[in-house]
C-alpha cells in the first residue's frame, strides 16, 4: 500500500508496521478475546502489555535505574502546570524561553510558583539558543525549564546544558516531547524530562514523564492526587486509569525502534533526514530558513517561500503529490515539514524533489 507522507508536527505518522499490527489485533489480542481497548487496566493482560512497555522504553532510553517512569495524560501543556506543582516547592523556577512551547511553560508555573526569565531569545525572533554561559539563574532556584526541541520555531539544543558547570544545583526540567526518541539523552543532566507522546511515541492520549526518584514527594498541598508524581509512581502509574490503548501503540512503537537500531540508528538517520533537507532549502532561490545553522531542529523544519503569495499554490500542489501537512504554524506562517522517526528518508527526498520542482515552474 502506497500511503501519502505526512509532514504533520502532531499528531504525527506512525511507523506502517505499528499500524498493521494494530489493526490485526483490534478485535483480540494475543488470544484473549478482547481488544486492548476492553481491558481492565489491572488484568494480567495489559499487566503483559504495560510491563513490556516500560521495560522496552528504559531500554531505548537507557533510563537509569533511580528514575521513575511515568505514563500520564493530558499532554505538554498539563505538565506545565503539573511540574511546578511537584517540583517547585512554593520557591523560585527559572525559566529559558526558547520559542512558543517554553513560553507556555513559564506562563502556567507563574501560577503555582514564582518565576525567573533566565534567558530568552524573543529579541531575534527565536532563531538563536542564548548561550548557557549568560543565563541568570536563581540561586536556590527548584528547578531551570527549557522545551529542548522547538515544535513551532525549529529550534533544538544538540547538546543538553550542564547545570553544574553554571553554579547551579537545581535539575534540569525538560520538555522534549518533539525530539523524544530521535536520538540519546544524558541523564546525567536532566533531572524530569516530558513529552507528550503524539509526535514521536504514538498516539495522542499518552504523557511520558521521567523522573529521578529524589524528587518525587515534593508536591505542593494543592496538587491534585492523579497529577503527583510519588502517588502516580507508588501506583505504577495506574493511581487512576491510564492511557491504556495508548500505551499499548507506544509500546509497539518502541519495539519497532529497537528493530530499527535503537536511539544510535534513529540518531543517525535524523541527521541525514535533516541535512537533506535544510541543504535543498539553503540551495534554493525562493526558500528559506531563519533559525542559525548550529540549533536547527533534525525534527521539525519551518521554511518560508521569498514570495509568500506563492503558498497557496505551493500547497495545493504538495498534496497532490501525497505531501501532506505542510503548512506552518499559524503564529509563524509559512512551511513546516515534521520529519519525526516514522518519516522515511524517501518521504524528505520526495519533498526535496518537489521544492526544486515547484522553484523551477515559480522562480
Amino acid at each position: 500500500m502506497n500511503r501519502p507522507f505526512n509532514f504533520s508536527a502532531g499528531p504525527a505518522a506512525m511507523p506502517q508496521e505499528v499500524l498493521t499490527e494494530a489493526a490485526a489485533e483490534m478485535l483480540d489480542w494475543h488470544g484473549s478475546g478482547m481488544s486492548v481497548m476492553e481491558m481492565s487496566h489491572r488484568g494480567q493482560e495489559f499487566g503483559i502489555i504495560y510491563e513490556q512497555a516500560q521495560a522496552d522504553l528504559r531500554e531505548l532510553l537507557a533510563v537509569p535505574g533511580d528514575f521513575k517512569i511515568l505514563f500520564m495524560q493530558g499532554g505538554g501543556l498539563a505538565e506545565n502546570a503539573i511540574v511546578p506543582l511537584n517540583l517547585s516547592r512554593g520557591s523560585t523556577a527559572d525559566f529559558v524561553v526558547t520559542g512558543s512551547w517554553s513560553q507556555k511553560s513559564l506562563n502556567e508555573a507563574c501560577k503555582y510558583c514564582t518565576v525567573n526569565l533566565a534567558a530568552s531569545n524573543q529579541a531575534d525572533g527565536h532563531t538563536t539558543l542564548p548561550n548557557p554561559a549568560t543565563w541568570q539563574l536563581s540561586r536556590g532556584a527548584s528547578y531551570v525549564h527549557i522545551c529542548s526541541n522547538e515544535t513551532i520555531h525549529g529550534v533544538e539544543y544538540h547538546e543538553l546544558p550542564n547545570l553544574k558547570t553554571l553554579g547551579s544545583d537545581a535539575p534540569l526540567v525538560i520538555d522534549f516531547s518533539s525530539h523524544v526518541a530521535s536520538r540519546p539523552v544524558d541523564w546525567s543532566r536532566v533531572g524530569l524530562a516530558f513529552g507528550g507522546a503524539q509526535k514521536n511515541l504514538g498516539p495522542a492520549g499518552l504523557t511520558l514523564v521521567v523522573v529521578r526518584q529524589d524528587l518525587l514527594g515534593q508536591a505542593l498541598p494543592v496538587c491534585p492526587s492523579a497529577f503527583n508524581y510519588k502517588t502516580v509512581a507508588d501506583n505504577q502509574s495506574m493511581f487512576n486509569t491510564p492511557p491504556t490503548f495508548a500505551i499499548y501503540v507506544a509500546g509497539l512503537v518502541f519495539q519497532w525502534l529497537k528493530r530499527q537500531g535503537g536511539m544510535p540508528a534513529m540518531e543517525a538517520r535524523s541527521k541525514a533526514k535533516a541535512a537533506l533537507l535544510y541543504d535543498a532549502i539553503d540551495g534554493s532561490r525562493l526558500y528559506f530558513n531563519k533559525v542559525a545553522a548550529d540549533c536547527r531542529s533534525r525534527m521539525n523544519v519551518p521554511f518560508h517561500l521569498h514570495d509568500e503569495t506563492l503558498d497557496a499554490a505551493f500547497l495545493a500542489g504538495a498534496r497532490e503529490r501525497g505531501l501532506l501537512q505542510l503548512k506552518g504554524h499559524k503564529s509563524v506562517g509559512g512551511m513546516r515539514a515534521s520529519i519525526y522517526n516514522a518519516m522515511p528518508i524517501e518521504g524528505v527526498q520526495a519533498l526535496v524533489n518537489y521544492l526544486r520542482e515547484f522553484e523551477q515552474t515559480h522562480a
